[in-house]
């Protein structure tokens, strides 16, 4: 039986907490490449539109948004983007990316022939 909690009634309990094991730091398999942040990642500093949309609305029709800009960074679940007209910069959670336009040939991942 596995005591989750401290119990003084109970007298066999482990006084240590249980190893966790972290996941590796190595660099993603050539499968795992492909995750749209790392694209973005890629591509900084380049040109494009990116297009969001969000389940709720503060006004009536207006759940989505298009930025102009340039990505500044890009995690797991979030993007930073500046817009190119105004200097604003956003920070979108990925949930609410829907899609991307660059204005030139985008940086990808070495294919491997088949």
């Amino acid at each position: 039986m596995v005591q989750y909690y401290w119990n003084p009634a109970y007298p066999n309990q482990q006084t240590t907490p249980p190893q966790v094991t972290l996941p590796s730091t190595r660099p993603p398999a050539q499968g795992e490449q492909s995750y749209i942040e790392n694209i973005l990642r890629l591509n900084r500093g380049k040109p494009g539109t990116f297009h969001f949309s969000f389940e709720h609305a503060v006004e009536a029709g207006k759940n989505t948004m298009e930025v102009r800009g340039i990505v500044e960074a890009a995690g797991r679940d979030h993007v930073i983007l500046s817009d190119l007209a105004t200097g604003h910069r956003f920070l979108f959670p990925m949930i609410y990316f829907d899609y991307a336009e660059f204005d030139e040939e985008l940086n990808y991942f070495q294919q491997r022939p088949q």
